[in-house]
């Protein structure tokens, strides 16, 4: 049995205390430590890569507390930087919860456009610089030598990497692009096309083999029929991404064909 001195971490503890190191580096770097802590959990929601819900969790004790859910499915294919901006883009409707005004339902509003750009986290509705900083559905990139990127430089010093992600890509193949295109191509003019730095295409294509990323997903027909087949032949057709076991053999169908 492992004493508590070389304990080896299981996923669930690694996997998770990456996230609490990560939120606590960027409480004391982008919100001067003043941020109450939260639940953070991993959920595979539906075209987001992640969300704030406020006073999601109580304890037996009826102490309350924030969620801020980030989806794994996303870690692979568009690299660490971006999802550490999804963990400070949702502090920041953490932090205007307790300390500001938010506007209503998902609407992201001016104060909170303002307190992101200050921290070197461009709001914009297409990703992209020109884009625009308020509405219902907004992404952001890293501001160039802001306090975002440089905070991102010291939690990397520190020896911060994501150990574990998700091996399917949950999401239809328009909406990686222009992660997609790193993957599937070795056209030194098509990485130029994507806009992406050399050091986050290099970590997509290295993590990608690392953790045989695969594809079976992205690629089926969007809300196609597909065969799937067990050890034991036995053949069923389903949707796309199902989890079924056979009964028979005991393992698990799998596409074919």
């Amino acid at each position: 049995m492992a004493t508590k001195q070389n304990r080896v971490l299981s996923p669930t503890d690694e996997a998770y205390s990456e996230w609490q190191m990560a939120y606590d580096h960027f409480n004391q770097a982008l919100f001067g430590g003043i941020l109450p802590y939260c639940l953070i959990t991993l959920q595979r929601e539906k075209h987001t890569m992640g969300y704030f819900s406020r006073d999601r969790f109580a304890n037996r004790s009826g102490r309350k507390t924030d969620e801020i859910a980030i989806n794994p499915s996303y870690f692979a294919v568009c690299g660490v930087d971006e999802a550490l901006q999804t963990l400070v883009h949702e502090m920041c409707h953490l932090w205007q919860h307790h300390f500001g005004s938010p506007g209503r339902g998902r609407y992201h509003n001016k104060q909170w456009a303002d307190y992101m750009e200050n921290i070197g986290l461009m709001p914009s509705h297409t990703g992209s610089p020109g884009g625009r900083r308020t509405g219902d559905k907004i992404a952001d990139y890293i501001v160039p030598s802001g306090a975002m990127e440089t905070a991102i430089v010291k939690l990397k010093a520190k020896g911060f990497e994501l150990q574990w992600m998700d091996r399917f890509i949950a999401k239809p193949m328009t909406e990686i692009d222009p992660y997609f295109q790193v993957l599937t191509s070795t056209s030194e003019a098509t990485f130029e096309s994507t806009g992406l730095s050399t050091e986050t295409i290099d970590e997509i294509q290295t993590v990608a083999e690392v953790i045989d990323l695969d594809f079976t997903r992205v690629t089926q027909k969007q809300g196609s029929r597909v065969k799937y087949s067990c050890q034991c032949d036995i053949s069923i057709w389903a949707k796309p991404n199902i989890h079924a076991t056979c009964d028979d053999c005991g393992m698990s169908f799998e596409v074919v064909g």
